[in-house]
């Protein structure tokens, strides 16, 4: 994750907060949210190498498939569920919104916006398309469901998942003008906090 989506999350995290976050990689959010919110953090993680870091990274962690996973936590008091670029991995992703939902308050969600202009260019070259926000070549990527931020709102509405907040990024992780403009077109990822 990189800097502005870090400052991002830390701004829309209270302090003192218990927080799960889905697919949590190495756990340097949850370690910087505990050094800087004095948050309780546990991260859910499938891969073995990330499981590693965080145990380094001195994150409480269970190692789980986030789409078998995420009712086993509902009612233990979570205050802000976080699943950074996950979503688009998952099976079953308007399933895990709901239980997601179950198991925190809120959520922030980021998310990889396919919709963007550089995308876009890149289909109509005849080739599956990548960019610096996605790299993977189609053969390697773990995106199992690709959807644009207006896809990804629609579904927000369509299920009544409120949108309490919400930060368009361009490919330099920053956010525009243009971004906010006409964000489906130029914006390369979206952050949502979600309640």
């Amino acid at each position: 994750m990189d800097s502005t989506l870090q400052k991002i999350v830390l701004d829309w995290i209270p302090s003192q907060s218990k927080v799960i976050d889905f697919g949590c990689g190495d756990g340097i959010l949850l370690k910087i949210l505990s050094e800087q919110k004095s948050i309780t953090g546990y991260g859910v993680e499938n891969d073995p190498d990330k499981i590693n870091a965080c145990i380094i990274n001195g994150v409480s962690v269970i190692q789980q498939d986030i789409d078998a996973g995420i009712h086993n936590y509902k009612g233990m008091g979570f205050d802000v569920a976080v699943m950074a670029s996950s979503i688009q991995c998952l099976r079953k992703p308007k399933d895990a919104m709901k239980n997601i939902l179950k198991v925190a308050n809120e959520c922030v969600i980021t998310l990889p916006n396919f919709g963007n202009w550089e995308l876009r260019l890149g289909i109509l070259n005849g080739k599956m398309p990548s960019s610096d926000q996605l790299p993977a070549k189609w053969y390697e990527t773990k995106n199992l469901h690709l959807c644009t931020i207006a896809d990804f709102e629609e579904l927000c509405s369509e299920e009544s998942f409120v949108i309490k907040k919400k930060v368009y990024l361009n490919r330099k992780g920053k956010s525009s003008w243009l971004a906010n403009r006409l964000p489906n077109l130029f914006a390369a990822q979206a952050v949502y906090l979600i309640g």
